[in-house]
């Protein structure tokens, strides 16, 4: 043997033995337990949403993206950029999902995606403000929202706008204080893009930017760079503010004087963001006061260790509460929870320290304490989400389902090319589905102006008025009912009912646009008899539009 040696001469070392594929599992999930965590949760959104997103009835307001984006490309603009306003980024996505599948399906996977994607964002997004356990926290909490899975389900632009706006606050974390290009660049196209997605974006560019002079009040460091890349930002989305203008106009927003806005007073805007809160965590009241003192709780224990987390955090929460005080807006905005979801993550954060600092009391039956925490507020999270929006968890009636396809197929069969539709109403799509040969012509059923110009430029002579009710409509749960008279207002009209759902249709082609609204206000007429709640607003908006043409 040589001297100190442990073998002989040329004897080979016998190699370590290499671990299995299990074992190798098992470490990497011991030493990046974080990763694992963040994919976890966002695999079990991704397969709930997956799997709800075809449970779940449609919407008016998807019926309307669905039946928009089915134009050519340069029509959906005109109608986004002249007609309506909009977020353009959310409708040129819509489009190309209808191009690749003309369907309801095809629109809802675009939420679901970045509903799924928004989750790995938030958790780093977090990180970076607090620690890897509160991240885990709290992005289990986002997952399991209300306003994220409905959104995630909606295909409407909430879910981008959620993974948008978080990206943008994670870019802006890397690029402040520095004075990298890359960094700042980075951050620039985020935040145009946010903005291009929903107007509501410019409470999350004004958040940054009082974060940004505050942070520079605590710390030196240059803001030359930042100051250059917020005016770009300005100046890149300065076309976007045309098209929300368009938006705005239709609903009056941003009129100064008289006004019953429903966020009138102070008092009003903190019942909005209590709400919100609620749709956040769980709306009822008790469940909404318990998820606002962990909060609390989370920024005391956040100011102590993370002062800039809590600074952030204050900026978004305080910047659209302040602004919607100090401005006015028309009766006809109602702002949902939906609106601020760009709050979500900073909110969650919250809560997640507040309950991490609770678990921490109970000394060695922490880690218990954590996941009894965390499951507790999952299930009340869960439960509000089923009681809201029953049918997005456990699916429409049966007999609801049976109704809806039943009157689809009809409209399907009988339906011609020139028919009126009134409304963006959710058994149109359904109808299209199945092959119902609808023209373009859909009346706006809240926006008299667009009603009329609809008419205006519809193929002449104009088809046969068709009306639908829905008597098992969500919004108003003390209104849900799975049946409906067959009734019509008049001998001009026929009439047909399947389970909640009742198909009005004229026998004859409509005249002129003139006979179409009086027909409309008689069918609303029947509506409020029938206990419809949309109908008092469908009424006013006839009468409107026949007030219009009296008019010209």
């Amino acid at each position: 043997m040589l001297p100190g040696g442990t073998a002989a001469s040329g004897a080979r070392a016998e190699a370590a033995p290499r671990p299995s594929w299990l074992g190798r599992a098992a470490l990497w999930a011991r030493e990046d337990s974080y990763r694992l965590g963040v994919g976890v949760i966002s695999a079990a959104l991704a397969t709930f949403l997956l799997f709800q997103m075809t449970v779940w009835p449609s919407h008016e307001d998807e019926t309307l993206v669905f039946f928009v984006t089915q134009q050519p490309i340069g029509d959906v603009f005109a109608t986004v950029f002249a007609e309506r306003g909009g977020a353009p980024l959310h409708w040129l996505l819509a489009y190309l999902a209808g191009s690749i599948s003309p369907s309801l399906t095809a629109l809802r996977l675009v939420s679901v995606i970045f509903a799924v994607a928004s989750m790995p964002v938030i958790a780093a997004l977090v990180a970076r403000l607090s620690d890897r356990r509160t991240a885990l926290v709290a992005t289990a909490l986002a997952a399991a929202s209300w306003i994220t899975i409905y959104h995630g389900i909606y295909a409407r632009m909430y879910s981008l706008f959620l993974f948008l706006s978080a990206l943008s606050f994670l870019t802006l974390l890397r690029a402040v204080g520095t004075r990298d290009p890359k960094r700042w660049a980075a951050w620039i196209a985020t935040m145009v893009l946010t903005i291009a997605t929903q107007p509501y974006g410019t409470f999350v560019l004004a958040a940054q930017a009082v974060y940004v002079l505050a942070r520079r009040w605590r710390q030196e460091f240059s803001l030359r760079p930042a100051v250059i890349s917020f005016a770009l930002v300005v100046v890149l989305v300065a076309p976007l503010w045309l098209i929300y203008r368009t938006l705005a106009s239709r609903f009056g927003i941003g009129v100064t004087g008289e006004s019953d806005s429903k966020l009138g007073s102070p008092a009003d805007v903190l019942e909005y963001v209590w709400h919100t809160i609620g749709d956040f965590g769980a709306g009822w009241t008790a469940a909404t006061a318990g998820f606002a003192a962990l909060a609390v709780l989370g920024a005391v224990v956040l100011f102590r260790s993370r002062p800039s987390a809590v600074l952030l955090t204050a900026a978004v929460l305080l910047v659209p509460t302040l602004a919607l005080m100090v401005t006015r807006s028309q009766s006809a905005v109602f702002l949902e929870s939906r609106h601020l979801i760009f709050a979500l993550p900073f909110f969650q954060m919250l809560v997640a320290a507040g309950l991490l600092k609770l678990a921490g009391l109970a000394g060695r039956g922490e880690a218990g304490a954590v996941l009894l925490g965390v499951t507790a507020l999952l299930a009340v999270e869960l439960a509000w989400g089923w009681h809201k929006t029953p049918y997005m968890y456990a699916g429409e009636p049966a007999a609801r389902e049976q109704a809806r396809e039943q009157a689809a197929q009809w409209l399907a069969a009988t339906s011609r090319p020139d028919d009126v539709l009134f409304g963006y109403e959710p058994l149109y799509l359904d109808a299209r589905e199945a092959g119902a040969p609808f023209g373009s012509v859909i009346v706006q059923r809240a926006d008299p102006r667009l009603a009329v110009e609809s008419l205006d430029e519809a193929p002449k002579p104009l088809g046969r008025g068709v009306w639908v009710f829905d008597a098992s409509d969500q919004s108003d749960q003390s209104r849900v009912q799975l049946t409906i008279p067959e009734s019509a207002p008049g001998p001009v009209f026929e009439a047909r009912a399947w389970g909640p759902f009742l198909v009005l249709r004229t026998k004859e082609p409509v005249r002129d646009a003139e006979d179409f609204f009086r027909d409309t206000a008689a069918v609303q007429v029947e509506g409020r008899i029938l206990g419809i709640g949309d109908s008092s607003i469908n009424l006013q908006t006839a009468l409107a539009a026949l007030s219009r043409l009296e008019n010209r």
